[in-house]
């Protein structure tokens, strides 16, 4: 039940920050003095609506977004009634036109940044301390999978080495056969380079430090530089990680003022690492489709609202709300840095072409040519059903992806 709560909270969330960013567009064109025709929430059949003044506001039955209609958009657009051609939007400054079809994406940067505030006041944000490579710290696991396959204990699993001989959560393991461990990372590697079998342990608990020997286990495994490659068999010590030291906190709360820098420095951490990861979206589309057809799904690879609702019930689930909310920050602020794309249909299309016009005009004038005039957006028209037509398909991929083989953060 839990779960199922978490799912409809997320969905919900997505809805509320989307219909906002439809908001956003209204709101700022009304300012402006565009006509806004229509603002709804959702898509397919009214189930109602109400007239406020020029505009129809109202909720439809698919709650997969929302809209607003605001006259005009284009040259092109003919739906302007007689007397609103004054109204219409392609006819107001380019610079208000920005803000217009800006006001989306920049509602959703707001959510984020406020959000993010009121988290690292009440929530706390992921400590600093623990952003770099950690000691290899650990947690002592019950068994070892033998497959390659990410799933608890079962009766049948051998027993984790680790615990057999001796070990306990949170020892700090330094030395393997004799091989200094520094960070967690080694720790893994150093174990994979091994045969299975005896294997001495060196590890510091309490500040004492020890030795014990343990049997490496032999299990199927990925490489570690071709995560995406097949299985092959490596020894394993039955131990997870990497765990922050004792004492030192996943998460860091601040007072309102220090908050602010928090806030702005995870905002400059998450626009470099949304940057990164569109950039990786091409290189990913071979690992979707690998998994939705039978291999281990890649937690690096994109997921769509189904798949961030999904995590999202994962999380309340295992009361984890704080996994809740750096989601739907994260989800945020890519969705507003997607949407400035300068491609149609996106609100960075649009603004990428006001702003082309008006570079144009300038370079005419300059030469002493008439004004070329407004793009004709019909002729855009084969470039942005490309988009559209890769976009869903992108979409259809994800959506699959998450349902038949979901990303889990957690073992349900």
């Amino acid at each position: 039940m839990a779960y199922l709560l978490g799912v409809v909270l997320f969905a919900l969330a997505i809805l509320v920050s989307v219909s906002l960013h439809e908001a956003g567009h209204m709101l700022t064109a009304k300012k402006f003095g565009m006509k806004v025709s229509r603002y709804f929430v959702g898509f397919g059949p009214t189930i109602f609506s109400f007239r406020r003044g020029e505009t129809e506001y109202g909720l439809k039955a698919i709650p997969l977004g929302g809209f607003c209609k605001i006259v005009g958009m284009t040259p092109q657009d003919d739906d302007v009634e007689p007397g609103d051609e004054h109204r219409v939007m392609w006819r107001y400054p380019v610079w208000q036109r920005t803000i217009v079809m800006a006001a989306g994406s920049a509602t959703h940067f707001i959510l984020a940044i406020v959000a993010l505030w009121l988290a690292a006041m009440f929530m706390g944000l992921p400590n600093k301390a623990l952003a770099g490579p950690l000691p290899a710290h650990v947690k002592i696991t019950d068994c070892v999978v033998v497959a390659n396959e990410s799933r608890e204990c079962l009766p049948s699993d051998p027993a984790g080495p680790a615990r057999q001989a001796g070990l306990q959560d949170d020892d700090k393991i330094t030395s393997i056969n004799g091989t200094p461990v520094a960070t967690y990372t080694d720790l893994v590697n150093v174990v994979r380079a091994l045969p299975p079998g005896q294997a001495t342990i060196g590890y510091e608990r309490d500040g004492v430090s020890g030795q014990v020997t343990a049997d490496l286990a032999a299990v199927q495994r990925t490489p570690l530089e071709n995560p995406e490659g097949a299985a092959v068999t490596v020894s394993a010590l039955g131990v997870a990680g990497p765990v922050p030291p004792p004492g030192v906190p996943l998460m860091v709360t601040y007072g309102p003022i220090e908050a602010i820098g928090a806030t702005a420095e995870y905002t400059g951490d998450m626009a470099i690492g949304t940057v990164q990861a569109m950039q990786r979206i091409p290189e990913k589309i071979p690992a979707l489709w690998a998994a939705i057809t039978g291999d281990q799904r890649d937690r690096d690879t994109p997921i769509s609202v189904v798949g961030a609702s999904r995590l999202g019930g994962e999380a309340v689930e295992n009361d984890a709300w704080e996994i809740f909310v750096l989601l739907f920050i994260s989800l945020n602020f890519f969705v507003g840095v997607f949407n400035l794309l300068p491609l149609l249909p996106l609100d960075g299309g649009h603004i990428a072409i006001a702003w082309f016009e008006r570079v144009r005009s300038w370079f005419f004038a300059r030469l002493g040519k008439p004004d070329p005039g407004r793009v004709d957006y019909f002729k855009l028209m084969p470039v942005t059903y490309v988009v559209i037509l890769v976009g869903g398909a992108f979409t259809l991929l994800t959506v699959t992806a998450d349902v038949i083989n979901p990303i889990t953060l957690f073992s349900r």
